[in-house]
């Protein structure tokens, strides 16, 4: 990896700006609401709006705002009871609607939905910029039973920091606190149900009561009709930990109370609070252990040699034990899924009598149906009727009632399709679609295929490519304006999904859309993630650069037409290849980023990435960190390509300071640099579909004028 002398980075002297705080001239941005950084936001945004908001930009918006409003989207539901709930936003519900159904109703096309909330009404009510943040339901006692209460989150402008309200789903209306109801002040955090009368809350109960992280720390029981300071404390972590939230396990014959305790990112423990005290489930503390009826399931992170049996799981693996059984000391685990070099498990879904395995390989869902208790492995057996290639979601209607799933299916150039699953029907089981998304553009001509490029290290990297029409063969006739998007982190895996926006705005217009499974990421299971950890940041990096080179060695495009786009820890991934492949491309999108990774740690939940990035006040800094933060990396006299950074105010996650910051200090250098901050929205970046459609307009519209060649 190569480093560069501090003497050339770009410094206060060399870029200009005020003296600041510890060297750094541009620290007064990160007084997020300060009259002085807003006025600087202003400003940028009124030159970011000037420049972009002509030539094809309102079609652009219009084009964006017409998929994001379309009646005809699919109204995905969860069924709670004999009703299935929705929350829907449109042109004329910006804010949207939580809405429920039957379901008679719901399999026609236009189902006849009764509304229960309506942000915007609440909204003007209230004089407040309320975003939907979720509703968590109060199961009846008895089967059957009526389903009366929801607590409801929601979020000031789309923040991380919410509130909770009780909500009678009989009556359609808030239970206020004179009549008793559950309230959460504004933290975060959350609250789950115990019973009618009884929630888990963790939340801000005051001083000491936060991680250093920002997040709660204390898991308290709390009583209807007591005062929150009263409740009484089941769970507290260490300040130094990540985390500590709580929830009951309400399946019938079941039933019991855990606490999932976060020591760092990749660190955890499920606890079962017992009448005697509390039960720590003993895996290794990488793993990620769950409870299903009589089911205790173990995903590894590393290898595991559980007790005394000899036997030694590879990292990836997924075990299965009877839960009394292990409670009792038992240790005789089941692998109910191997990873090897092209397979790894994305994750699991239970239902009534059956386990789904949603398994990856080489990037491509494989779904696996196995039948717990039965021989050694389960007996496994292929889901069949699903597509080849493209994403597939299973989701259980009902896990406790039935074997019926929902099944999605789509891939980047087809919509998605909504289908029911009865998996008790054996190897005659058949998806029924239900409901089938609309075509947003015409992809008639258009191609998509997986290919490999190869790292520095002689890795093969997965990635996407999706060509426009016209190209006939391998490559086209003339180099092509070509996005390449990326993420490679936190075991997050980029799998093909309909990409309706850049089919509109980009792959219409003849533009090529590529996105990289780079290290980091989840795609091979956590040895892929693993490879690129901390001290090993480089090699996504490097991943990232392959992928570009392959794209122009293979003639789809050349670095002149090449642009990147990445957020959040993929915003991190874009600074580093502004700083350290600058001519590899012409353009750059870098939203809601990770730029400054000196004081990543003490801005908003930074200090919970640390499993993740390093810790900059160790020898981390010096030995890795400093050449992984594209904000000391700027040096003078380079051509860098264009970038264009987005965030938002109100993203209490990942600091707007980032981007202000690098935004400055690029700008300072004469590079060509352009910032637009939206005033909601939290890290999504927009808190409703106009928003949302802005700022896509604004990326495609910056896109298009640095790659085609074109000014409007």
């Amino acid at each position: 990896m190569r480093r560069f002398p501090l003497s050339s980075y770009c410094s206060s002297d060399d870029v200009g700006g005020r003296a600041g705080v510890g060297g750094d001239p541009y620290r007064w941005l990160e007084a997020v609401e300060s009259t002085e950084a807003l006025e600087w936001v202003q400003a940028q945004n009124r030159r970011t709006l000037e420049s972009l908001e002509d030539g094809d930009f309102r079609a652009l918006e219009a084009g964006l705002r017409e998929i994001l409003d379309a009646d005809d989207r699919i109204p995905f539901a969860v069924k709670r009871g004999e009703h299935y709930y929705n929350f829907w936003q449109d042109a004329e519900h910006p804010r949207g609607l939580w809405r429920r159904t039957s379901w008679a109703s719901y399999r026609q096309a236009e189902p006849e939905w009764e509304v229960l909330i309506d942000v915007d009404s609440l909204n003007a009510a209230e004089d407040e910029n309320w975003v939907w943040h979720g509703a968590r339901c109060l199961e009846p006692e008895v089967r059957n039973g009526r389903w009366e209460r929801a607590l409801i989150a929601l979020s000031r402008g789309g923040a991380d920091a919410d509130v909770t309200r009780e909500f009678d789903l009989i009556e359609k209306r808030w239970i206020d606190d004179v009549e008793g109801g559950f309230a959460r002040a504004e933290a975060k955090g959350g609250m789950s149900w115990i019973d009618r009368d009884t929630v888990f809350v963790y939340t801000d109960f005051g001083s000491d009561s936060l991680t250093t992280s920002g997040y709660p720390r204390q898991v308290k029981r709390w009583r209807r009709g007591e005062p929150m300071a009263a409740a009484e404390t089941v769970f507290e972590a260490v300040p130094t930990e990540l985390m500590a939230v709580a929830f009951r396990d309400t399946t019938r014959g079941f039933e019991r109370d855990f606490v999932h305790h976060a020591l760092s990112f990749y660190e955890q423990r499920l606890i079962e609070l017992t009448p005697t005290g509390e039960f720590v489930i003993d895996v290794p503390l990488s793993a990620q252990a769950s409870v299903h009826r009589e089911w205790l399931t173990v995903h590894l992170r590393d290898d595991w040699t559980p007790g005394e049996t000899g036997a030694t799981y590879a990292s990836g693996t997924l075990l299965a034990i009877d839960y009394d059984a292990f409670k009792r000391g038992g240790r005789d685990f089941t692998a109910l899924f191997v990873p090897d070099a092209h397979r790894s498990l994305e994750g699991f879904e239970w239902t009534r009598h059956f386990l789904v395995l949603d398994v990856l390989e080489d990037v491509k869902h494989r779904l696996q149906l196995l039948t717990p208790g039965e021989g050694i492995d389960w007996s496994p057996r292929a889901m069949p009727g699903l597509p080849e290639v493209g994403e597939v979601g299973v989701a259980a209607i009902d896990d406790e009632e039935s074997d019926e799933v929902f099944l999605t299916t789509t891939d980047y150039l087809t919509p998605t399709t909504l289908s029911t699953l009865d998996l008790a029907d054996g190897a005659q089981a058949t998806p029924e679609p239900i409901k089938r998304a609309p075509s947003f553009f015409d992809a008639a001509g258009m191609r998509a295929e997986q290919r490999f490029a190869t790292s520095a290290d002689g890795t093969r990297i997965p990635y996407f490519l999706v060509l426009p029409a016209g190209v006939e063969g391998d490559k086209p006739d003339a180099p092509l304006p070509t996005l390449l998007y990326g993420y490679g982190g936190f075991e997050i895996s980029l799998t093909p999904h309909y990409i309706a926006g850049a089919g509109r705005s980009w792959l219409a217009r003849g533009g090529a859309y590529v996105v990289a499974n780079i290290r980091g990421g989840g795609e091979y299971g956590p040895r892929w993630h693993r490879a690129a950890l901390k001290g090993e940041r480089h090699k996504a990096f490097e991943d990232f650069a392959a992928v570009a080179e392959e794209l122009v060695a293979t003639g789809i495009t050349t670095p002149a037409r090449l642009g990147i786009q990445g957020g959040s820890n993929g915003g991190l991934l874009v600074g580093n290849m502004i700083t350290r492949y600058p001519h590899h491309f012409a353009a750059a999108v870098c939203e809601v980023p990770l730029l400054d990774m000196q004081r990543y740690h003490e801005l908003l939940a930074g200090a919970s990435w640390m499993a993740e990035y390093g810790d900059p006040e160790s020898d981390d800094w010096e030995n890795f960190l400093e050449a992984n933060s594209p904000y000391h990396n700027l040096r003078e006299g380079v051509d860098y390509p264009a970038v264009l950074f987005t965030t938002s105010t109100r993203d209490d996650r990942v600091h707007p300071g980032h981007a202000r910051k690098m935004m400055a200090k690029m700008q300072a250098a004469g590079c060509d640099v352009t910032y637009y901050e939206n005033t909601e929205g939290g890290h999504g970046g927009a808190a409703d579909n106009a928003q949302r459609a802005r700022m896509s307009a604004l990326t495609w519209r910056f896109l298009w004028a640095r790659l085609a060649g074109e000014s409007s």
